[in-house]
């Protein structure tokens, strides 16, 4: 029990939009509509309590994260018998804002009850509830077809039954909803990197290729070199936020030469040796990443 761990996720913009609703007698709205209200403005009042409450959400919900509030707009609409306030949060983070959108509204509420309890005892929270969210990882999904991945792991020393990071591979992509068609170890070899990835990519067709190893300044690091020799676009951003996702948490992840790339409809990325730089750059990768695949099923290669 207790807070759900985000480290690992990347940031990602996140909106969230919620709803309350106080009612009361038509003889308050009036006192409100005439500025009558024995303890002010209802509207600016509920409008900074919204504001100063989305930011101090964490404080007040247990397992909340606190989390960099980007923007919060406040709504404030007098009907005939209710008024309605509608919050808005945006936050470039981690994890959503529908609990600061919905503690924004709820509080709101809260002072709009605050402030007319004196004149009216029928007055009622009715409804506090999110109306709409977006962003964050899950729009980004794979197609409906299967996708197919391979994995190479390269290595002078390792074998397939002493490897790690070439199983947690595997264990993920599947997990992500790839059929893993290919596991191999391979010698840190120039020659037999390039043979294997581009068997993978003309004759297997695999719509994904993850390389672990070889991705450093070592006189055997050959893997990035190798990919290179064969990829027909670059993909800079991606082998930019595998490292700028790995500098965060590793001061060294910087000396890392990956590359990313596509050659024909395949891509492919290269990832580090170990098993914890392999799970960090995952995290960054998916489901991002899956957004090629559906650029691709529509682009017509020569």
């Amino acid at each position: 029990m207790g807070m759900i761990d985000v480290s690992n996720k990347p940031d990602t913009l996140r909106i969230a939009i919620a709803e309350a609703t106080v009612t009361m007698s038509k003889q308050t709205i009036r006192l409100i509509k005439e500025g009558k209200s024995p303890k002010g403005n209802i509207v600016d009042a509920a409008s900074v309590s919204a504001t100063m409450a989305a930011k101090r959400t964490s404080d007040l919900i247990p397992y909340c994260h606190p989390i960099p509030i980007d923007d919060v707009k406040v709504s404030v609409t007098i009907g005939t018998e209710s008024v309605k306030v509608i919050t808005q949060v945006k936050s470039i983070w981690k994890t959503g804002v529908e609990m600061e959108a919905l503690t924004s509204a709820a509080v709101a509420a809260l002072t709009i009850y605050d402030m007319l309890k004196s004149v009216d005892d029928s007055i009622s929270i009715e409804s506090i509830r999110v109306i709409k969210k977006e962003g964050g990882l899950k729009m980004y999904q794979i197609p409906d077809r299967k996708l197919r991945a391979g994995v190479l792991v390269t290595s002078d020393s390792r074998r397939k039954r002493q490897d790690q990071s070439g199983r947690l591979l595997v264990d993920r992509l599947k997990k992500e909803g790839f059929d893993v068609t290919y596991y191999k170890v391979v010698p840190d070899n120039i020659g037999t990197i390039k043979t294997e990835l581009t068997m993978l990519c003309d004759e297997l067709k695999v719509d994904l290729v993850l390389t672990s190893g070889g991705t450093g300044i070592g006189s055997r690091d050959v893997t990035p070199d190798a990919t290179s020799n064969i990829l027909e676009k670059n993909l800079l951003g991606v082998a930019e936020i595998l490292r700028a996702h790995g500098q965060r948490r590793t001061p060294s992840s910087m000396l890392s030469r990956g590359v990313a790339g596509v050659r024909a409809k395949t891509i492919i990325v290269n990832l580090p040796g170990n098993a914890k730089g392999v799970s960090e750059s995952l995290d960054s990768l998916f489901p991002g990443i899956n957004h090629t695949f559906e650029v691709l099923e529509n682009h017509k290669h020569s």
